[in-house]
């Protein structure tokens, strides 16, 4: 089943037999992963890998036969990508486990990663099941909007809210602790997109002109505005520079997309600088992160060990790694959440951080290749708006970790423990799919009925004789 569309040339077909065989290769990754580690220290494969790797294809064959029937024109390349970071992710966090374990340290974090990945896996399922036409989101634009306020706030509140490493972005709910802020960053991708598809036309009004730069009108900026004080918020409120950032230059990136005004990102970006420079004066955190990430190895004195730390790793890394299970990525603090990246340099090397780079490359660009086959403003804005949450989250992480920028304390997608990111990103990935199954799905030929309404509506002469 075949048609072809005038569009880029673009061919309508379900490729769900070419989704098949990479989701092999991706398990394949993740298995192979796991029985690496258990060579690499204990010389032999892991007697658990039966169970381990049956559990991961079960959920992953899950995924991909939900796919097959709920949304069967979707993107054969993102699930199977996603299985493979997801899977490789577990594999490093159980070999950190294994080193943990023999420090009398706590090691069961891919014991629970797994169980998250179960629950992320389950609202990838429903989301597909329930979702059956992401233009519905629209309504909820306001709603959504309002979900993510209240999520963002709830840390701040009085028994629930919880300070960790400093910023207090954590809620408690009974055994359960969960980061609010994954979960309302997909919130703000919907609200954004349903606002900017009713208002980009005013938006897109030129102003004043500097410098070859058509600036936005005055009365226009209450947006921006609003968006700069709920990340400053965020930074002053929370302490947490990652998420700050990461809500600000969403909201810049798709107004941008929107509008296609330049004159955005200049006055975005002098809001951000006049941001960072008040933070950096104001809170000694952020000029803590400013002063490792100028001097990495000057600021071990002061306790900011973690990226001299990872430096060293991938140093000893090299280009092709130690070989899973025969570094030291345990030495690296945080190495299992906020530092795997530097876990990945040392026993990868240099090609497995740019093979890691290379798949969220490709679920970045796929996401927007169905924004720009989309044929709906609201799903363009979306799929845009969600391609950009994992590319700029991608940026700041390992960024940070390779100290080209300071260091933010956000997870790597996919890879990084932690429950919360985990399940957003994987209904990140649904809507995904969910979009470009509507997108690359064949235009419906109304020909046949356009020729009935036709003739209905045709004035026609009856012989009373």
């Amino acid at each position: 089943m075949s048609q072809q569309n005038s569009f880029l040339g673009f061919v309508h077909r379900r490729r769900r037999g070419a989704e098949l065989f990479l989701v092999v290769l991706a398990l394949v990754v993740g298995i192979g992963a796991y029985a690496a580690v258990g060579l690499g220290i204990d010389g032999e494969v892991p007697a658990d890998i039966i169970g381990y790797g049956g559990w991961l294809a079960a959920l992953t064959i899950a995924c991909h036969i939900v796919v097959r029937l709920t949304a069967p024109y979707a993107d054969p390349v993102l699930l199977p990508v996603v299985a493979a970071l997801n899977g490789l992710g577990l594999a490093v966090i159980h070999r950190l486990d294994l080193a943990y374990e023999t420090q009398g340290k706590a090691h069961q974090y891919a014991q629970q990663q797994l169980v998250w990945m179960t629950i992320g896996v389950g609202l990838f399922i429903a989301t597909l099941v329930v979702l059956r036409d992401h233009r519905v989101l629209q309504r909820f634009t306001y709603t959504s909007g309002l979900a993510a306020i209240v999520l963002l706030l709830m840390p701040m509140l009085p028994f629930i809210g919880r300070e960790v490493n400093g910023a207090r972005i954590w809620i408690n709910l009974g055994p359960i602790g969960l980061q609010p802020g994954e979960i309302a960053k997909v919130l703000l991708v919907i609200a954004f997109a349903g606002y900017l598809v009713l208002h980009r036309d005013a938006l897109a009004l030129a102003g004043r002109r500097l410098l070859f730069v058509d600036l936005p009108r005055g009365r226009d900026l209450g947006p921006i505005l609003m968006m700069w004080l709920v990340s400053l918020g965020v930074l002053v409120f929370q302490r947490d520079l990652g998420s700050s950032l990461l809500f600000f230059g969403l909201f810049l990136t798709m107004l941008y997309v929107a509008t296609e005004r330049p004159g955005w990102l200049v006055v975005g970006v002098a809001l951000f600088s006049a941001g960072a420079f008040f933070g950096y004066q104001a809170f000694g955190h952020v000029q803590a992160r400013v002063n490792a990430w100028s001097d990495p190895f000057a600021a071990w004195e002061t306790g900011s060990q973690q990226v001299g730390q990872s430096m060293f790793g991938m140093a000893w890394g090299g280009l092709l790694g130690r070989g899973l299970g025969q570094g030291r990525p345990d030495l690296i603090s945080y190495a299992q959440s906020d530092f795997i990246m530097g876990a990945i340099g040392e026993e990868l090397g240099l090609t497995g951080v740019i093979a890691v780079i290379l798949l969220y490359g490709l679920i970045v660009e796929r996401g927007l290749r169905a924004a720009l086959v989309c044929r709906d403003g609201f799903g363009k804005l979306v799929a845009t708006g969600l391609a950009c949450v994992l590319a700029l989250q991608v940026f700041v992480v390992i960024g940070g970790v390779t100290n080209l920028i300071p260091l933010t304390g956000l997870t790597t997608p996919f890879l990084s423990y932690g429950g919360s990111s985990l399940i957003a990103n994987w209904v990140i990935i649904a809507l995904l799919l969910r979009i470009s199954d509507q997108a690359r799905r064949p235009v419906p030929d109304l020909s046949q009925d356009s020729d009935e309404a036709s003739d209905a509506e045709t004035t026609q002469v009856v012989n009373l004789r």
